[in-house]
């Protein structure tokens, strides 16, 4: 009997001593085992953040025009199958699990990563079926991630920040470096990162990439109702904007027409593709607004750029109550720099631990939270300051631990919860109606709080389709 999706997760999990081993040797030699080969157009997605917004949109509009797509994306949320997706829909268990058989028959033993070999069994999906287009989105870095063995006809490298600096150094030239690897020689190379790094630029030089730069070769404008796009041949105007929230996406967007403007011969795209793309793109997640009251944004947002991005979006929006913070984070993030781009906006965190190794427990992050200092808002009643007692406590043990400090610079409450889920629960019972709870940190954090949703027995707590 073949094994189960969840067997063989489980298995793949366990088959490499490092959950992150860079390097294309292993991945390569089993991918020419497997005689791996796409007859589709390809497009990579690369950058620090806005890959998976990219992704979403740049499918959403292919599909609008009527093309045949997978798409690779990691990680997923709540179910595998979120990660590998042909013509719109999650690839079923059946298909991937004969999928992950051919890769374990192939590697022989070649150790690979989880997402080693999930990115080999969705390669060979895709090269199993008629596709016209194939999007994959680049795991970490480029260089050296295993989706750079696929030579794409037109890469995008969206936001460059840092972030895994241990695996892709410190600063941004660096970072820019790395990333800009998935670009080709003689091919369209888009960069929707509106102050590119040097060595980004440079490297597409170097080989002979057509580098497409925002602000040079294509640029957008926009205003309260609509906005335009200007490439190097082509032009959009009257533009909705994207259904996915955030004022960082028209960066996203922008790049997205870029790289269709550039594949234009291959994969030509109508004005209403484009408008239907962008009207039906759906992407859970990021700044994702649930139903109900009180208002609770889930955000991916794990690093001090994306952060900084939620808390613009988060103004955009207008403040009435409260605002609340359900909180879990991976230890080896740059968490006091997440901290610090935020570290006034909330009147109270609610952190959470999170399951693996790598993640950090509720009570380390408050005390980094508390080593940050973190302060609520400033009440425009009370602007000489108001003393605030810091909570913490966890709901497993059903008692709040109480500190006594008393901080004069408006302090903000912190409790620690076992799991984002319980976390949120107490956000919620914390708020008024008016009031708004914000979940981010990590893939993690939101995805605990989807799963719980879309189990829940109530029909109003379920994720939406």
């Amino acid at each position: 009997m073949s094994a189960s999706l969840a067997e063989w997760l489980a298995r793949i999990e366990a088959l490499h001593p490092k959950t992150i081993d860079l390097g294309l040797e292993r991945v390569r030699e089993v991918a020419q085992r497997m005689q791996l080969a796409l007859a589709a157009t390809i497009f990579t997605v690369g950058g620090t953040n806005g890959k998976g917004s990219s992704c979403a949109m740049l499918e959403a509009i292919l599909l609008a025009a009527g093309y045949r797509v997978g798409l690779y994306t990691s990680p997923h949320l709540v179910r595998f199958n979120e990660r590998i997706r042909v013509g719109g829909r999650p690839a079923s268990d059946e298909a991937i699990v004969e999928q992950f058989e051919a890769v374990q028959a192939a590697r022989g033993d070649t150790p690979l990563t989880y997402f080693e070999f999930s990115t080999l069994a969705a390669l060979r999906l895709f090269a199993h079926e008629p596709l016209d287009a194939v999007i994959l989105e680049v795991g970490l870095g480029g260089r050296l991630d295993a989706v750079n063995i696929v030579d794409a006809d037109c890469a995008i490298v969206t936001s460059i920040d840092v972030d895994h600096a241990e695996y892709l150094g410190a600063d941004r030239e660096r970072i820019g470096w790395e990333k800009a690897h998935i670009f080709r020689s003689g091919r369209p190379a888009i960069c929707s990162d509106p102050i590119p790094p040097a060595s980004l630029v440079q490297y597409a030089e170097s080989i002979g990439a057509d580098l497409w730069l925002c602000g040079r070769d294509f640029h957008y404008v926009g205003d309260r109702q609509q906005w335009s796009y200007r490439g190097r041949a082509q032009r959009r105007s009257s533009i909705a904007y994207p259904a996915l929230r955030g004022a960082n996406q028209l960066l996203n967007a922008s790049g997205v027409l870029a790289a269709l403007e550039a594949m234009r011969e291959r994969l030509p795209v109508n004005q209403q593709a484009v408008r239907q793309g962008f009207a039906e793109v759906e992407l859970p997640g990021r700044f994702q607004v649930l139903p109900g009251v009180p208002t609770v944004v889930l955000d991916v947002a794990h690093n001090p750029h994306a952060v900084a991005h939620l808390a613009n979006n988060l103004d955009s929006m207008g403040r009435g109550g409260r605002n609340y913070a359900v909180f879990g984070v991976m230890r080896d993030k740059d968490v006091d720099g997440i901290i610090a781009a935020v570290k006034d906006r909330f009147d109270a965190w609610f952190v959470a631990d999170l399951p693996g190794p790598r993640a950090a427990s509720a009570a380390w992050i408050a005390e980094r939270l508390q080593a940050g200092a973190v302060v609520a808002p400033r009440d425009e009643n009370d602007q000489a300051g108001r003393a605030t007692r810091v909570e913490t406590g966890h709901a497993a043990q059903g008692e709040t631990r109480r500190a006594a400090q008393v901080d004069t610079s408006r302090a903000a409450r912190v409790e620690t919860h076992p799991s984002p889920s319980a976390a949120l629960d107490a956000a919620r019972a914390a708020a008024q109606p008016n009031d708004r709870i914000v979940v981010f940190g990590s893939f993690l954090t939101v995805a605990d709080i989807l799963a719980t949703r879309a189990s829940s027995p109530d029909p109003s707590l379920r994720r939406p389709r």
